[in-house]
This record gives C-alpha cells, sequence and structure tokens, in this order.
C-alpha cells in the first residue's frame, strides 16, 4: 500500500495563501477603533466637568455653567400659570438629568407650609433652601426647621434631613445654608451646623458660645464671620460688639481664625456689621468701621487690609441678619467688585419707602473706587448682587432692580407672578445668565428664578405638589 504521509508532508510544506477578508473588514474596524477613543474621550470631559461644576461655589449662590436649555420653561407657581416641565428631548443633558432623577431614591415630600429663609446652589440644576414648616408646636419632630432640595432648577422640590434646632432666636437656631458640593453643607445663623454627607446627617459645631453672622465656601474651604452679639429673637446678629473671620478644611476639620488682623474687628458702634464675599481666588471681609481686608480662598495665608470705603459710605448698622444696612458689597471676580452706598432720602412718600443708593465699582480689588451713578430711589436695600457678566442686582422692599452689563439706566424686570408683599431679602447670581432671589417675608414660600441674567424673574413654589 502506498504511504499516504508523504502527500500530506508535501502539502504542509507548501507556501500557504491566506484567504482575503471580506470586503469593508478593515473600514469596519477602524470605525469601530474611532467610536471606541470618542467615548473614552467623552466619558473623561463629562467626569472633568462633574468635578469642576462640584468644585465651585458662589456665595452666595455659585459660579458654575447653565444647564437649563429652555429659559422660558421655567416653573411657575402661585402667578395663575402651571409649571412647564422640561422635555426629555430638549438636549443630552436634559435626557442625562432624566435618567439621573429616575435612579436616585425616593426622598419624602417637602414638609407642609414651607417657609424658605436662605437658598444655595452648587450648580444652576441643584440646590437647597432652609427655613420653618409645619405648624409651630405642631411639627413631625420636636422641631420645625426642614430643608428642601431641587435636582431640575426648582421645577420640582423634595424634602431632605434638616439640623434637629428652632429657627433663629437669639442665641440659638439656624435660618440660612450653603453648600459647597453635594456633599459638603453647612447651616448657620446664629448656631452652626455640618454636612459631609449630603445633609443625611448634620452636627453642631461649637462656636464658643459665638454666634455666625455670616458663612461662604469656594474651593476647598468654608470661611465665617464668628461675633459676640446679644440680640434677641430672629434679629440674632445685631447688638454686636466683636467679629473675627474664621475659616476650615470644606471635608471637615478644625476652625481657626484666619490671622490677627480679622480677629476681633469692631469701630465701637452700638450696633455693627460686617459682610463677607468670596469670589473663586480671592475673598473680601467688610468690617463695621469701613475697612476692607482681602486674602487668599486656599488657605495658604491671613488676609490684610487692602482699602477702606469712600469717606460717604458709613458700613451702617446691621439688619437682623447681619449684613449692613449702609454698604452692600458684591464681586464680579477676584479684582473687580461692585457697592452700593444707601442713605434715607429725604420727602420719602409716606406709601412707598425710598432711599439715596450711590453705585461704586473697583477694578483693583477695592484699592479705589469709582462712581458708577445711582440706582432707583424707590424702595429699601436689602441685598446686591453682581453678576460674572458684570450686571448689578438690587434687591429691595419694592422688589428687584437691574442695571445690565455696560448699559447707564436701570431696568425694572419682569416678574411672571406678583411681586411678594415686603419685596425681596435676598438676592444672588449663579451664572451671567442664571440666578435665585427670596422674598423678604418667608410667609411667601417661594424661591425665583431668572434665566435671561435678571431681566425676567418666575417664582417656584417650594412644595411637593
Amino acid at each position: 500500500m502506498a504511504d499516504r504521509r508523504d502527500d500530506v508532508d508535501a502539502w504542509l510544506s507548501e507556501r500557504i495563501e491566506p484567504l482575503p477578508p471580506p470586503p469593508g473588514t478593515f473600514e469596519l474596524i477602524k470605525r469601530r477603533a474611532r467610536r471606541r477613543k470618542y467615548r473614552k474621550l467623552a466619558i473623561t470631559a463629562g467626569t472633568a466637568a462633574v468635578i469642576v461644576a462640584a468644585a465651585v461655589t458662589v456665595p452666595e449662590v455659585v459660579n458654575l455653567p447653565v444647564l437649563n436649555p429652555n429659559p422660558t420653561a421655567a416653573p411657575v407657581a402661585g402667578a395663575g400659570h402651571s409649571p412647564s416641565a422640561q422635555s426629555a428631548t430638549s438636549g443630552g443633558r436634559g435626557q442625562s438629568s432624566v435618567s439621573a432623577s429616575s435612579a436616585r431614591p425616593a426622598r419624602p415630600p417637602v414638609p407642609d407650609n414651607f417657609r424658605p429663609a436662605s437658598v444655595t446652589f452648587v450648580g444652576v440644576r441643584t440646590g437647597w433652601v432652609i427655613g420653618q414648616a409645619g405648624t409651630p408646636g405642631h411639627c413631625a419632630t420636636q422641631y420645625c426647621t426642614s430643608v428642601a432640595r431641587t435636582d431640575d432648577a426648582g421645577r420640582s422640590w423634595t424634602g431632605v434631613p434638616a439640623p434637629l434646632t428652632g429657627a433663629a432666636d437669639g442665641a440659638t437656631g439656624v435660618s440660612k445654608i450653603r453648600f459647597l458640593n453635594l456633599k459638603d453643607g453647612w447651616a448657620f445663623g446664629p448656631e452652626l451646623f455640618a454636612t459631609h454627607n449630603g445633609g443625611n446627617t448634620w452636627a453642631q459645631v461649637d462656636t464658643g458660645g459665638m454666634r455666625v453672622t455670616a458663612l461662604e465656601t469656594v474651593g476647598n474651604r468654608v470661611f465665617a464671620v464668628w461675633a459676640s452679639c446679644t440680640g434677641n429673637g430672629p434679629a440674632y446678629a445685631v447688638s454686636c460688639t466683636r467679629f473675627t473671620l474664621y475659616s476650615a478644611p470644606a471635608a471637615g476639620g478644625t476652625w481657626a481664625p484666619v490671622g490677627t488682623a480679622t480677629s476681633g474687628l469692631t469701630d465701637g458702634a452700638a450696633s455693627e456689621a460686617t459682610a463677607l464675599v468670596l469670589t473663586g481666588s480671592r475673598g473680601y471681609l467688610l468690617a463695621p468701621d469701613g475697612a476692607l481686608y482681602a486674602g487668599p480662598v486656599d488657605g495658604s495665608g491671613p488676609w490684610t487690609q487692602v482699602s477702606s470705603l469712600v469717606s460717604s459710605c458709613p458700613v451702617g448698622s446691621a439688619q437682623a441678619d447681619g449684613q449692613p444696612t449702609g454698604a452692600l458689597l458684591g464681586a464680579v471676580n477676584a479684582s473687580n467688585l461692585i457697592l452700593a452706598c444707601v442713605s434715607a432720602s429725604s420727602g420719602a412718600s409716606p406709601s412707598v419707602s425710598t432711599q439715596h443708593k450711590v453705585i461704586y465699582s473697583s477694578s483693583n480689588g477695592g484699592t479705589s473706587w469709582q462712581g458708577m451713578g445711582t440706582a432707583p430711589t424707590a424702595g429699601m436695600a436689602f441685598w446686591l448682587a453682581a453678576s460674572p457678566a458684570g450686571s448689578v442686582i438690587l434687591a429691595t422692599d419694592q422688589g428687584l432692580d437691574l442695571l445690565p452689563k455696560g448699559e447707564a439706566s436701570w431696568r425694572t424686570p419682569t416678574m411672571r407672578g406678583t411681586v411678594p408683599a415686603g419685596g425681596f431679602g435676598y438676592v444672588g447670581m449663579t451664572t451671567q445668565d442664571q440666578g435665585v432671589a427670596l422674598p423678604a417675608n418667608p410667609m411667601a414660600g417661594t424661591v425665583w428664578f431668572t434665566f435671561d441674567g435678571g431681566q425676567t424673574w418666575t417664582p417656584s413654589r417650594v412644595s411637593s405638589s
């Protein structure tokens, strides 16, 4: 029989030509490789955006990119309109938000009769308000202090845990709230509480009997003004005699004075006041005697005096929450500041409060000031906000006044609803487009939003309905 192995050996020794792949195989491989690369880049960029969003907060509210793609769809409550829901097809961010919301664990509803006293945002979508809710003496717990949260710029609200304390009452209670990111937050005025798990639990900070009259946070630190005061009831920050600027790591740590220059500040007045403003790299403290202190916000060094206010602008006595009545300070950025010097006008109308308001600006961190003109006299000014674009907004007992960037004339914004009785006690700009305002009377139960730089404002009722 013939040996077949010879044929096999001969066949194996021949040169083998590989079969060519089907047409288009190499192009398909290239396209898949490109898609994998783009997905990796998108994930990296998205992660970086989230990190930036969590790291920056404004002070009074906060400097992050606008995420609301449809400003006209802001929630409307109590104004004869129904809230407008954002379409899930309005863009990738809107779709991501819907997915994230459905993945979050369910939160309890907002307590009935919520009366917001303070607001804070860590972006244009996520924010918290603190206030009193329910009926005093008939609350769900021993205290009526409550906190609500929104993750869609006021379209809806949910209840979240609150510090176990009451409303501001002399040396006890809290009335204001600030968050740096989704984890680190503080409730204060006059007591001080901190959370490092998004508000799930709160712990009181020992201030040695001093009252916290102002608190802001940025970067990785928190700054607060601790004062010696004897004011009673809601006016916890009046009749103060000494102020010291303290700071601590935002993630938790020891509170310590920010140098000797900003310790024990006073000018001997009967009812003194201070103001604290932070930017991304530099902070400012206005002392009762009109001295302006500034320094780094990363904890790398003490703050020192940079100037004094113009002689015609006394700081004035303190409002109930400690803000000055005579000098309102705001910041566009680290070097550009805005100052409103307010005083009572002569011949004021008995039906409409009036006030002389001179506006100043500084482009060198407060070293020198230049006049910008005067604001409308109608209304008593409570708060000043300066947007990153340079616009100026005043909150008064008559409403809001807007001076757009680069313009000389003040405007009365369009209000999609009735201006609350008593006007607004607070206003802050999150970005050059979005901002929030709180009625001076918490009984209004609303937070007002703007998505067009302060030209139009719409109320959102803080409730689960």
